[in-house]
């Protein structure tokens, strides 16, 4: 079985190719195209796919793209619910509609490509995927978390006996990952870019903020969450980029980090106990968080925890 994996929706955009059940070849298209992330994470780049990578991977495997028996494509347009709080109006129709033409932009990009092939898979199960089929260990929980899938921002889940099953899932507009992302923006830096950059900031603060958001961050003892309606402006005043970070910026930075972190360990606590699990492993954009990762491994109840190297999108 020869499967071709594409990431092209939001940012990221990557190639991954699996023959009988091997990854063979993966690469990201910034690395052919020299554009930082790929492609900018807009609605009106939804087309674009990975041709690059897509075509790196065929070629050190020594196939074509007619030799491919699927091509998985890691998001489902049917799953978006159009008007959902967290989506962008003006752009989520155009981006649901390049989605769903996605077989015929991979036709373009791949000569010799079947549409008929290509397989629309929800974006956290692809996640959640990625992580549970190349962690070190067998059975295990699963915890995906980032900005935004078609309708939600998380998954928590079991992969036992070669199959992942669903244990929770958050529905926008409530989102660790956009949390974070309008807070890097609210900080002067690129948005879905530089949120290394507020983690680090974060180490120069206190969260002397931390009240203010537990108001709006907290879990709902059944494997959710609440992240949404925080005024960061309340907190500390925009950064414009260039202008001068001050102790507010970084306390505010501080603050959404112990927050993240919090969350993130009493979702592990809850997940822990429905499952069993001793082995973890971790995906999405939030597991880019490696301050947040330490903190898991140090204080969570898991004993042992995985996180997906490549745990963006372009994993």
């Amino acid at each position: 079985m020869r499967i071709l994996g594409i990431n092209a929706v939001f940012h990221d955009p990557a190639a991954a190719l699996v023959v009988d059940g091997e990854v063979v070849a993966a690469a990201e298209e910034e690395r052919f195209s020299r554009r930082k992330h790929g492609k900018q994470a807009v609605p009106f780049s939804t087309w674009e796919q990975p041709a690059q990578a897509a075509a790196w991977c065929l070629e050190r495997a020594g196939l074509s793209a007619k030799d491919l028996d699927a091509v998985g494509y890691s998001y489902d347009p049917a799953l978006v619910e159009p008007g959902l709080p967290g989506h962008d109006p003006s752009g989520e129709e155009l981006r649901t509609e390049f989605a769903q033409r996605a077989p015929m932009f991979l036709k373009s990009a791949l000569p010799g490509l079947d549409p008929g092939i290509v397989r629309f898979v929800r974006h956290h199960v692809a996640h959640a995927a990625s992580a549970a089929l190349a962690a070190p260990f067998g059975d295990c929980a699963v915890l995906v978390a980032d900005g935004r899938g078609e309708s939600t921002s998380y998954l928590a889940g079991e992969y036992r006996d070669g199959r992942c099953k669903e244990l929770a899932a958050q529905r926008l507009p409530h989102s660790l990952g956009l949390l974070y992302e309008d807070l890097t923006e609210h900080l002067g830096f690129a948005r879905s870019s530089d949120e290394y950059k507020v983690m680090a900031l974060a180490s120069y603060g206190k969260p002397e903020y931390l009240d203010a958001l537990r108001e709006h961050v907290h879990v709902t003892g059944d494997g959710g969450f609440r992240a949404h309606g925080v005024n960061l402006a309340e907190l500390a005043p925009r950064r414009e980029p260039g202008e001068e970070l001050t102790r507010r910026h970084a306390d505010l930075a501080a603050s959404v980090q112990k927050v993240l972190e919090d969350v993130l360990l009493e979702l592990a606590d809850w997940l822990h106990e429905a499952t069993g699990q001793r082995d973890l492993a971790l995906a999405g954009g939030i597991a880019l968080n490696c301050v947040a990762n330490t903190r898991l491994h140090a204080e969570g109840p898991f004993d042992r925890i995985w996180v997906q190297p490549a745990a963006g999108d372009a994993g």
